[in-house]
């Protein structure tokens, strides 16, 4: 276990911003840590960072360097006036690091960024920034990455090839990486554990594909014929254009699809549908 989070409070004044939080992350492992705005993720990140001091419980990193931990809290902070190349150098600076003109072009390749541009990074687009942000967070190879919110602002390709890239980084380097947010199909896509958190607790936790099934009441089935079946008269169904909405539990599915495929209706798609006000019921884990 790379990161260990325990029993972790902090408060500002009379106002409780996390309380009693647990959270781990393995090496090689994306952990995600789901809330909406204000549940306490971005303190938490502050706190794993050693940016705010928890009023009490612990932060254990088992990892060994001069810098065991990286990160992006909201969005990378850059010299919108330097070009990709130069913000890396100015960042290895500001850390003292002594970096070799190779190893900061290897650093913009391992995160697909084109190392011809000299341009300033005001040119580039947010998933370019992001990356960037990203490489600068690795200066120093650190074995646990923090990313607060990657996603946010992002166009869908952008998203897409963040998320390949943050894959690879857990896949390929080994690196314990949490990623905070509070879009649940981004993080259902690429995190193995799953971390709820509401008003500054965690109230559920656990594998992620875990979680969503057991609060999925309904799937999403699509089909350019769907709404000749007789078969979804006998289910609880919401047509949406090409697309039903159909309340049944998750070991029906198979049977339903069979009998679709009978119909001559053959599913082009079938996606779980959370009941997030279920997801957000508060039980402590």
């Amino acid at each position: 276990m790379i990161l260990s989070v325990k029993d972790v409070c902090k408060s500002y004044g009379n106002l409780q911003i996390l309380n009693a939080v647990n959270l781990v992350c393995n090496a090689g492992e994306v952990s995600g840590l789901l809330g909406a705005n204000g549940a306490g993720k971005t303190t938490l990140f502050k706190i794993i960072l050693g940016l705010v001091k928890a009023d009490s419980g612990t932060v254990t990193l088992n990892a060994n360097g001069v810098k065991p931990i990286g990160g992006i809290i909201e969005k990378p902070a850059l010299y919108e006036y330097l070009n990709a190349y130069d913000n890396l150098k100015l960042f290895c600076k500001v850390q003292g690091l002594n970096v070799t003109t190779p190893d900061l072009i290897n650093k913009l390749q391992q995160v697909g960024l084109p190392t011809n541009r000299t341009d300033p990074v005001k040119h580039f687009s947010m998933g370019m920034k992001q990356r960037l942000g990203i490489a600068i967070a690795l200066l120093n190879n650190p074995k646990c990455l923090i990313l607060d919110e990657p996603f946010s602002g992002l166009d869908p390709l952008g998203i897409s090839a963040l998320r390949q890239l943050i894959i690879e980084l857990a896949e390929k380097k080994g690196l314990a990486i949490i990623i905070s947010s509070h879009i649940i199909e981004e993080l259902s896509k690429i995190c193995t554990r799953l971390f709820v958190i509401k008003n500054g607790n965690i109230i559920k936790s656990g594998v992620t594909q875990n979680i969503i099934q057991e609060h999925t009441t309904s799937y999403n089935f699509t089909a350019p014929n769907i709404k000749a079946s007789k078969t979804l008269q006998n289910y609880k169904t919401v047509f949406k254009g090409a697309s039903a909405s159909v309340t049944l539990a998750a070991e029906e599915v198979p049977e339903l699809i069979q009998k679709l495929h009978e119909e001559h209706i053959y599913i082009t798609s079938c996606v779980p549908e959370l009941n997030m006000d279920k997801l957000f019921e508060f039980n402590t884990v």
